[in-house]
């Protein structure tokens, strides 16, 4: 598992959404580059964008399995 912090504001978001974009890199806690497709944050979008800790979980082979917000940002992005 691995942890990162992510701030995605409304109007960024709309990229993926329209598909312009389709995959959000991070830096984790690790100091690892993790990118996974934005359709994971899709349950965690608020009117203001995405903003919190995550924590994301890959399998053996590197297939995501889960995401998990541990804590929301409220600030505007």
């Amino acid at each position: 598992m691995e942890r990162f912090s992510v701030r995605i504001s409304a109007e960024e978001m709309q990229r993926y959404y329209a598909g312009t974009a389709r995959v959000v890199v991070v830096r984790a806690e690790s100091g690892r580059r993790l990118q996974f497709s934005a359709e994971h944050l899709r349950r965690f979008v608020s009117t203001s964008g995405v903003a919190g800790w995550f924590e994301i979980e890959y399998d053996e082979t590197g297939k995501f399995q889960r995401i998990e917000c541990l804590k929301r940002l409220d600030q505007p992005v």
